[in-house]
């Protein structure tokens, strides 16, 4: 934890200091070592009990974010409370995930949490890159002709994807510096259609510059929501004209029933996928 109550003012850890939890009142204990980030420690487990350990990646992505929407208390009217990593003014809550997570807890979070995103560590297992990429290279079908959006076919061939998919917040895959350019995101698209996994690059340049200037819901409104819905759409379309849509997972070829084109010519407004995206 970066910051503790003391004095009732937000502190962060120095040698010998004591604080407060502002979530579960808790006394915490700083610790100020040579190897790790300086941090606080609970005496005795929180009362929060979606709450963990802090990695450095944690504090690098947060440190992205003005300090006073880092680790913020956020309840809800039956008075549950749980600390956000990063909860912005536009109410969006930031979550920073580097840890296996259950099923059920996600589920319980994205309930919780109206507005949520997840940035997932994708190097915490030595496999999930190299399975992640034999998806992209291998196992996906990019659309024509708007050239932005990938569908994956197999996504079973990835246990970070199998894990993570099925959600109905936003998703960002952070494999650092594994692809090409250490600048990009991997963006898993809301629940869509049935079954369906879609994935686009995301600047993470820009993912911050937009959540700090208070314009992400844009991004939601003008990008993310329309390629949604014109996907939804066009799925359903030639559900009804071709008659091959198979959602069946054993039968190998269910996705050459899919549409060749997802958006096809959709026009975004002010063209601002290329503002958020690297051109395939």
């Amino acid at each position: 934890m970066k910051f503790a109550l003391f004095n009732d003012e937000r502190s962060e850890a120095t040698k010998g200091a004591k604080g407060v939890c502002p979530c579960c009142g808790s006394e915490l204990i700083a610790k100020c070592g040579e190897v790790y980030i300086h941090h606080w420690a609970h005496k005795n487990k929180c009362d929060d009990r979606w709450w963990e350990n802090e990695t450095e990646w944690h504090r690098n992505w947060k440190n992205e974010f003005p300090s006073d929407w880092q680790e913020v208390v956020h309840h809800d009217k039956s008075g549950e409370k749980h600390i956000a990593d990063v909860k912005t003014d536009e109410g969006w809550t930031v979550e920073f995930q580097h840890s296996y997570l259950k099923p059920e807890e996600r589920r319980s979070r994205n309930n919780f949490y109206k507005k949520l995103i997840w940035v997932v560590d994708g190097t915490r297992r030595k496999t999930d890159l190299k399975q992640f990429q034999k998806v992209i290279n291998e196992e996906s079908s990019l659309d024509k002709p708007s050239q932005k959006l990938l569908y994956v076919h197999f996504p079973e061939w990835s246990r970070l994807l199998m894990e993570w998919k099925d959600s109905d917040s936003l998703i960002l895959l952070d494999f650092k510096d594994g692809f090409s350019s250490n600048e990009d995101l991997w963006l898993i698209y809301p629940r869509m259609y049935k079954d369906n996994i879609f994935l686009s690059q995301f600047s993470r340049t820009a993912f911050i510059e937009y959540l700090n200037n208070n314009m992400f819901d844009e991004i939601m409104d003008k990008a993310i929501n329309p390629i949604k819905v014109t996907v939804e759409h066009s799925i359903k379309n030639n559900e009804k004209t071709t008659g091959y849509w198979n959602t069946k997972k054993e039968e190998s070829h269910m996705w050459l029933g899919l549409p060749k084109a997802f958006l096809g010519h959709l026009k975004l407004t002010y063209n601002i996928l290329n503002k958020i995206e690297r051109t395939y």
